[in-house]
């Protein structure tokens, strides 16, 4: 039998960035490059063929961890929305974890990919490629020009919100069951920030983002509408899953959605038990 090689894995999502950051920042790069327990390293992506894919800067809110755990493993729960966070105590930690993976670049791990050209050279040459993307838009003042910036460093992706509130627009909180149509949808501010996304060539992450933004993304973008890690609501009716009609409207933009793997997710029940077999996935 002909030996069939293992396609490319390349990741719509991932907290490498933010992990690395909570165990030490520049101190712990080395460790990515060595193995570590968890998430992505350079010794089981080698294993894996994991080619690369959108490296996330998160800023992450205050969480008692322990009882976040406790009620999404419930049958029903409803978390409330953690407080907005401030442009002057976000802009550091962006800043910080950016450096991690400047620092990875410089370390030989992986390539820093600006453009799909990037990205195709770096897999043919057998190399990590990661994609600079931002989760969360607190990093961004209301004049851009930090977007500006930003994107000289490398930002190619950018996911206005996650499940908070910011100057652009609105989350979804951790509720099952419930749905994505929850309060209003872009500010004026995230208008011109989608429109300014679109002139500079930085894609829009529709995940985490409200069905009324969802909607006005569609509305004001004239680019495909993309959904790095958001699951089917038809399947898993949660908030931050995806309605068959928006799933409709990416599939009309040719546009994609990447699969979540966090099993809250992807369970029928909405609950975070990880006894979640692949065809569930496959369903979704």
């Amino acid at each position: 039998m002909t030996k069939v090689d293992s396609p490319v894995i390349f990741d719509g999502h991932n907290d490498v960035l933010l992990k690395l950051h909570m165990a030490g920042g520049l101190s712990a790069t080395e460790r990515f490059l060595t193995g570590r327990d968890g998430a992505i390293d350079a010794v089981s992506a080698k294993k894996g063929n994991f080619g690369g894919g959108f490296f996330a800067v998160y800023v992450p809110s205050p969480v008692d961890r322990k009882f976040k755990m406790e009620e999404i493993a419930k049958s029903a729960y409803d978390l409330p929305l953690p407080a907005p966070v401030e442009w002057c105590d976000a802009l550091p930690v962006v800043m910080a974890q950016a450096a991690i993976l400047f620092d990875l670049e410089k370390r030989g791990a992986l390539c820093i990919c600006r453009s799909v050209a990037d990205i195709r050279a770096t897999l043919d040459a057998g190399k990590m490629a990661a994609i600079f993307h931002i989760e969360g838009a607190e990093g961004i003042d209301p004049d851009l020009n930090t977007l500006e910036v930003l994107y000289q460093a490398g930002l190619r992706s950018l996911g206005p919100v996650w499940s908070r509130s910011t100057i652009f627009g609105h989350g979804v909180p951790f509720r099952y069951p419930g749905a994505p149509d929850i309060g209003d949808g872009l500010t004026e501010h995230g208008v011109r920030l989608i429109k300014r996304c679109d002139e500079m060539g930085i894609m829009v992450d529709l995940s985490h983002l409200n069905e009324a933004g969802f909607w006005d993304v569609a509305k004001y973008s004239t680019k495909p509408l993309v959904a790095t890690h958001s699951n089917a609501h038809a399947i898993c009716p949660h908030s931050r899953n995806l309605t068959d009609r928006q799933l409709a409207a990416i599939k009309e933009s040719d546009g994609m959605v990447g699969l979540n793997f966090a099993v809250a997710f992807l369970r029928d029940d909405g609950r975070m038990l990880a006894d979640v077999p692949l065809e569930q996935m496959i369903r979704h």
